[in-house]
């Protein structure tokens, strides 16, 4: 029997690309895992590719954990004891495939990823994951796990924002990406829009600073669409904030 050939890194890469256009995600997360334990570090379309695959994953999968939970909350008042059960058993089942996904790349980056990471903007991308699926995970976790998901989401994402403050330009996409979800982390984990505002201002504000008006290319529109995304979320919190102080 002649002995298995393993993949060369374009062809891990060849194939990773096929089932992105193909939308098939979980093959994605294969092959870029394949690549990640045979290769070692990932360059950034790789590292790109990795992102794309989980996100596309968990988005589907939080997705239809809201959609069976709003039905669960429906249905409890007037359905049967036992279609209440079915649909909380079908959100089990969806929680339990989520969070073996969140768990799975977080093992990824804290066993392959994150001890070859490279000072800045690398690093700062790996633990913002980090941040990102533990947030996840704290999103839909029982009481007792919600706290200790979202600290360890903290800790991920101040770690981060840290290093990104020293390391990369206010108007980097990847420290402007950081900042959005951090403060997303404060509004929907700790469900602090204060906390949530004062860090997207800080970073909003200083990305602005230091605008270059001539600047162009893929880079600045990523960074103007992040800018965009947080100014709108600065504008519902500072809504939510001012209703508050309304009804008091």
């Amino acid at each position: 029997m002649s002995p298995v050939k393993i993949p060369s890194r374009a062809e891990y890469l060849l194939l990773a690309k096929v089932a992105e256009e193909a939308e098939r995600y979980e093959d994605l997360v294969g092959q870029i895992k394949g690549l990640t334990y045979t290769y070692g570090a990932l360059n950034i379309e790789e590292r790109n590719l990795l992102s794309v695959a989980y996100k596309n994953i968990t988005n589907t999968l939080r997705s239809s954990w809201r959609i069976v939970d709003t039905l669960e909350k429906m249905e409890s008042s007037r359905a049967s004891i036992r279609q209440v059960s079915l649909i909380r058993r079908q959100r089990s089942r969806i929680e339990q495939e989520l969070a073996d996904t969140c768990k799975d790349i977080v093992k990824l980056l804290d066993e392959r990823l994150l001890p070859s990471a490279k000072q800045g903007e690398e690093k700062v991308f790996y633990y913002k994951m980090k941040g990102d699926y533990y947030r996840y995970l704290a999103e839909f976790a029982q009481q007792h796990d919600r706290s200790h998901f979202a600290e360890l989401s903290l800790s991920a994402y101040k770690f981060s924002y840290k290093h990104a403050l020293a390391t990369l330009d206010p108007m980097h996409p990847t420290r402007l990406g950081l900042a959005l979800n951090f403060a997303v982390y404060y509004h929907d984990v700790l469900k602090s829009p204060e906390r949530a505002c004062h860090l997207g201002k800080h970073a909003f504000d200083e990305a602005v600073s230091c605008l270059d008006e001539s600047s162009s290319g893929q880079v600045m529109r990523d960074s103007m669409m992040i800018l965009q995304l947080l100014r709108d979320d600065l504008i519902i919190w500072s809504g939510e904030m001012q209703k508050e102080l309304d009804d008091r």
